[in-house]
């Protein structure tokens, strides 16, 4: 939650050499794809009481799927906009088997639809890129043309018609524009996977990326217990033992003993801390009594004063409340650590099934979606995190984007240069 990067903003007038392109070319490709289509139906309807029927509509749904590609290529090609591949069909065993898939392919049956919804679309884009300019160019000589048929007249209503070839020709850029608009949202409809198989891909990647920060996270966890906390027990083990030999000594060096045990004292103390600090990324203690007690006190200890909203009508999952609770932690680190804020605010309202938290600050803007961040950042790990974003370089908010779309959640940034900035985070409260 997966959000999608803004398109540039284009003048009134400015129209892309691309889309002039595609509605030229998209007229003769929309006759011959919806002559495909309607002869891929009709045919398959004739011949489906025959042997030959589901044959053929196999071999032609594969054919659409082909079809289908070159359309995405052409729409990325000439009009900029990506269009996701659909998933490869699966291929079981046995013909009857393979044959079942392609006829309940929805996305090859998609694509027949494109193909006849494009003979319409193409023709408005052929007429607003070839027939309207001829039609322009036809009023502005309109009173010339008639001059030369029919011999002088007088100035009248003739004279009227250039202007109105002149106001409607500044109408075409505006008109090209607006059918590239339509094939756009026509290609992302339809071409794309279906929505079932984009939420399965979806839910993929989520898991993917949520199975990835568990293996990292145990990973890390198991080198800093061998490197920390094992190191440190074992140094106590010797301070005992040293105070266990002074003890047997005879007499007892009472000094060197009270230096050993303070010794043994200050390494409990340092084991103990060690393992708070491991721990705590694994579920704070602070979320047993929920969100409601843990979110105020993560602001108190923010170098950045905050100003707490909380309306929390209903309790999310475990799962849920330790995702909010980390972007809470990261997003306020970031704010301290590199927005140059004086204040901000942390909003969180949980109703209907939705839980939504707001991290506002009056900051120096800039912030947006970009690198993840390295394995070991973040208060997951336990060394602090590292999502800020400086000015001019990069950030680890991506990061942060797939650990909440790993519980269905998604992140939103409002960030412009100069500030304030304003980020969303929303998720469902039950999984």
């Amino acid at each position: 939650m997966t959000e999608t990067a803004s398109r540039e903003r284009r003048p009134y007038l400015s129209v892309r050499k691309g889309e002039w392109a595609f509605a030229v070319l998209g007229l003769p490709l929309a006759l011959l794809g919806s002559l495909y289509a309607v002869a891929v139906l009709y045919a398959g309807a004739l011949l489906s009481l025959t042997v030959l029927g589901l044959p053929f509509v196999v071999a032609a749904l594969l054919g659409a799927r082909g079809i289908g590609a070159l359309h995405r290529w052409l729409v990325g090609r000439l009009l900029g906009v990506y269009v996701e591949r659909p998933a490869p069909l699966p291929r079981p065993k046995g013909v009857f088997a393979r044959g079942r898939v392609v006829l309940t392919d929805p996305v090859a049956w998609r694509t027949l639809l494109y193909l006849v919804l494009r003979l319409p679309v193409g023709t408005l884009g052929f007429a607003a890129a070839v027939g309207l300019p001829l039609a322009c160019g036809w009023l502005i000589g309109f009173p010339l043309w008639v001059r030369l048929l029919d011999g002088p007249h007088p100035v009248d209503w003739l004279d009227t018609a250039p202007l109105a070839g002149l106001a409607l020709v500044t109408t075409v850029p505006a008109a090209v524009r607006a059918t590239g608009e339509l094939n756009r949202w026509l290609a992302r409809l339809l071409l794309g996977p279906a929505r079932a198989q984009q939420r399965v891909r979806e839910l993929e990647s989520a898991r993917a990326v949520l199975l990835a920060e568990n293996t990292d996270q145990l990973r890390r966890l198991e080198r800093d217990l061998h490197d920390g906390t094992q190191a440190r027990l074992v140094a106590l083990a010797i301070t005992l033992s040293l105070a266990d030999d002074t003890l047997t000594g005879a007499p007892p060096d009472a000094e060197r003993l009270r230096t050993l045990v303070d010794r043994a004292r200050g390494q409990t103390d340092d084991t103990i801390a060690e393992l708070r600090r491991l721990t705590r990324g694994i579920h704070p203690v602070a979320l047993d009594g929920g969100l409601g007690e843990a979110l105020p006190g993560l602001t108190a200890t923010s170098p950045v004063p905050v100003d707490v909203s909380l309306d929390l009508r209903e309790r999310p999952d475990p799962a849920v409340e330790r995702a909010v609770y980390f972007c809470a932690a990261e997003l306020l680190t970031n704010v301290a650590k590199h927005s140059g804020a004086q204040a901000a605010e942390l909003t969180a309202h949980a109703a209907d099934g939705r839980i939504r938290l707001i991290v506002r600050d009056d900051g120096r803007g800039g912030a947006a979606l970009g690198t993840r961040p390295e394995p070991g950042t973040g208060p997951i790990g336990g060394t602090g995190p590292a999502l800020g974003t400086a000015p001019g370089g990069g950030t680890g908010l991506t990061g942060l984007a797939e650990r909440l779309a790993a519980v269905d959640g998604v992140l939103r940034i409002d960030s412009p240069p100069g500030g304030p900035t304003v980020v969303t985070a929303e998720l469902p409260t039950h999984l």
